[in-house]
């Protein structure tokens, strides 16, 4: 099917594509369990449900050919010692990649295959990461402002969120004596769908 040609906006200090065809949230109570402290989790949803991330992107056939276009806004907080993150997916085709390019903000990509391969990496504005194919991602925000970052994938990539919901990462990014580190993570469980 023929598609004409468009153009976006975007907006590096909100987060925004513009105009938009969806924007997607993600509070607290939208990734219970994602945290590894969930005493913490429990008081803070106790007083409210605070907003950790939000995405915008227009829409755009899923098939080959296609590119998926988004932009992703990370607000500053933390669970416990835990940054706030996204949730974290793999591609439903395990075998595509993605781009993240750093526009506001600080943060950290982190990234692991499905055996437990794991790797990290610092991200600023300018700074274009490559996501290779069989890598689970999941961005983190690590600074006092939002993070806000553009992301590109194939258009028929999807996303598996259900891996890193039953087995998380290997390494979390915490905050301990004002000094951001990777951590093991105890509940992780090697092993996924690949």
């Amino acid at each position: 099917m023929l598609m004409n040609p468009f153009l976006m906006n975007i907006d590096f200090k909100s987060g925004d594509l513009k105009p938009n065809d969806r924007t997607n949230i993600r509070k607290l109570s939208n990734m219970k369990g994602m945290f590894l402290d969930t005493e913490s989790e429990r008081r803070i949803l106790e007083s409210g449900d605070p907003l950790i991330y939000s995405f915008s992107e227009k829409v755009l056939p899923e098939e080959p050919g296609h590119l998926q276009i988004a932009m992703t806004s990370i607000n500053p907080g933390k669970v416990g010692q835990e940054y706030y993150m996204t949730k974290g997916h793999y591609h439903k085709l395990a075998h595509t990649s993605e781009v993240y390019l750093g526009l506001e903000g600080r943060g950290c990509l982190l990234m692991q295959t499905g055996d437990g391969i794991f790797a990290s990496l610092d991200i600023r504005p300018g700074v274009l990461a490559y996501i290779p194919p069989f890598w689970g991602h999941r961005m983190v925000n690590t600074g006092n402002t939002p993070f806000i970052f553009f992301a590109v994938y194939p258009g028929d990539a999807g996303h598996n969120y259900g891996d890193i919901e039953k087995t998380g990462f290997a390494k979390i990014l915490v905050e301990r004596n004002g000094e951001t580190f990777l951590a093991n993570n105890p509940r992780w469980k090697k092993g996924s769908s690949f």
